[in-house]
């Protein structure tokens, strides 16, 4: 059990009706969870209220309610506590309720529209290799040293986050690397959290469903830095114009990294291939497994990161080498008959060009390339014309086709894509609305040498139609249907 008055230190508080000198044994936003002794935090989500739940909460045992604003009838013996911002609240409670377990580790977070995940793993994948007990948080899945744990969003919520935090902390891990979304930091689930480093990798149009601008979506992500206390270090990409305005009001030491642009860490591509990149990363050479443009700017926060953390740059270098494509990230088999099929979690018109343009600079003319893409239901409309112009812009043929429909029509969505294709593009497009029928139609129409690109769901294991997840793997479909035509 904790002391109530404890696990509110550093919490603003504006009201408090009883008393703070009590036991609690847990602490939940979801009135369900509620048990006896609980505290429960009134939340206002996007689709419910938790101070609707109030009620619920005490009859289920809640002994504490932190609201921001008080319900008219008070129940005798209950403590009502009255803050400004409840989900502010809830994660300075839910650090102070697992003894702080961020400020035992070096807690690195990561943040940007694309390249999140694959620096996050990869540099779990370092640092393990570098004989380190290490922690990862991000949106494909959650380690703590060898343990893996499913993910459900790429920022957990700030409760689940210390609590992983603090099993680290029982485990020992030294290092934590952490998927930071715009999402959790609008929703202030990283309140509380001791930063000693973060990332930032680009900006492009993502998430302008939830955000209602570029402007705020920019904002939400510099808030992060801006919150940096001076002993952290922040490492942008200034090759990305937004990456000086994270810089601007951060209190953390300043770096930077580059491909074009004068930084602290510069890298050069020296060679690109499907069998990996070589880089000259200042001034030292590195040959990587890992393909692609953007995986080069990837690598190079990698470097910065390891670098800063106080690695041998020797070792970090040769400890690049050794690294392995993370789960959905330009994954790629190659069948009998020489096709070969990749698959890319992009599903934003600036990861999608990325990969489009890295597959075209490696092929030859010789070859077609034939992209299977969607985008999502209940996002961000917005963007599906530049997903289909960039789609049909860069590819030999294209089948537009489902991603997670969600609530909406599929065929709705697509036909939104399909406006952004220009009539001299027309002919290379087809639309087939079952997925795994696109699938399979693009294995058909590969001839060999040719390169099939599926993207928009990488690692995911499921689409998600009408509230339902239903088992759906790119990877291990296309893997099948290309086995199917070498017989």
């Amino acid at each position: 059990m904790s002391l109530l008055k404890d696990i509110l230190y550093k919490v603003a508080i504006d009201a408090v009706v009883g008393t703070t000198n009590v036991h609690v044994n847990n602490i939940a936003f979801d009135s369900r969870k509620i048990e006896l002794n609980d505290v429960f935090v009134a939340i206002s989500g996007t689709l419910a209220d938790g101070h609707e739940f109030i009620e619920t909460a005490i009859n289920n045992g809640a002994l504490v309610v932190v609201c921001e604003h008080f319900p008219v009838e008070k129940i005798n013996g209950v403590t009502y506590i009255q803050v400004t911002d409840t989900k502010v609240a809830l994660a300075i409670m839910a650090s102070n309720f697992y003894n702080n377990p961020s400020e035992n580790l070096k807690l690195i977070g990561i943040t940007g529209t694309n390249g999140k995940t694959t620096i996050a793993t990869l540099l779990y994948q370092l640092f393990k290799n570098a004989g380190y007990k290490v922690g990862l948080l991000s949106t494909v899945k959650i380690l703590i040293d060898d343990k893996e744990y499913k993910a459900t969003h790429t920022t957990p919520d700030s409760l689940s986050i210390n609590s992983y935090l603090s099993m680290m902390n029982v485990e020992g891990v030294e290092y934590c690397f952490m998927e930071v979304s715009s999402h959790g930091i609008h929703q202030k689930r990283t309140e509380g959290l001791h930063f000693v480093g973060g990332v930032f990798t680009n900006l492009s149009h993502d998430h302008l469903d939830y955000h209602n601008s570029f402007a705020e979506y920019r904002d939400v992500k510099k808030s992060f830095f801006d919150e940096l206390p001076k002993t952290a270090f922040a490492v942008v990409n200034v090759d990305d114009k937004n990456g000086e305005v994270m810089l601007q009001n951060t209190k953390a030491q300043k770096y930077t990294y580059a491909l074009k642009n004068y930084a602290d860490y510069k890298a050069q591509i020296l060679e690109n291939q499907f069998t990996g990149l070589l880089l000259k990363i200042n001034d030292n050479e590195v040959w990587s497994r890992i393909i692609g443009r953007f995986n080069a700017y990837n690598l190079l926060a990698i470097y910065s990161v390891a670098d800063l953390l106080g690695l041998e740059k020797e070792e970090v270098l040769r400890l690049i080498s050794g690294l392995e494509s993370v789960s959905g990230r330009f994954q790629y088999v190659i069948s009998e008959t020489k096709i070969t099929a990749i698959v890319d979690y992009a599903h934003t018109p600036d990861a999608l060009q990325n990969v489009l343009e890295t597959i075209n600079s490696i092929r030859t003319s010789n070859e077609d390339l034939i992209t299977v893409v969607g985008c999502g239901g209940n996002r961000d409309k917005t963007k599906r014309p530049k997903m289909g112009h960039i789609a049909s812009a860069l590819s030999t043929k294209v089948i537009f086709t489902s991603d997670n429909p969600r609530d909406e029509v599929p065929e709705d969505i697509i036909e939104a894509i399909e406006k952004g294709v220009e009539p001299i593009h027309f002919k290379k497009t087809m639309s087939i609305v079952d997925r795994r029928q696109a699938i399979k139609t693009a294995c058909q129409l590969a001839q060999p040498n040719d390169i099939i690109l599926i993207a928009g769901k990488g690692h995911e294991t499921y689409q998600e139609i009408k509230g339902e997840r239903f088992d759906f793997n790119d990877l291990e479909i296309v893997k099948d249907y290309l086995k199917q035509l070498e017989k």
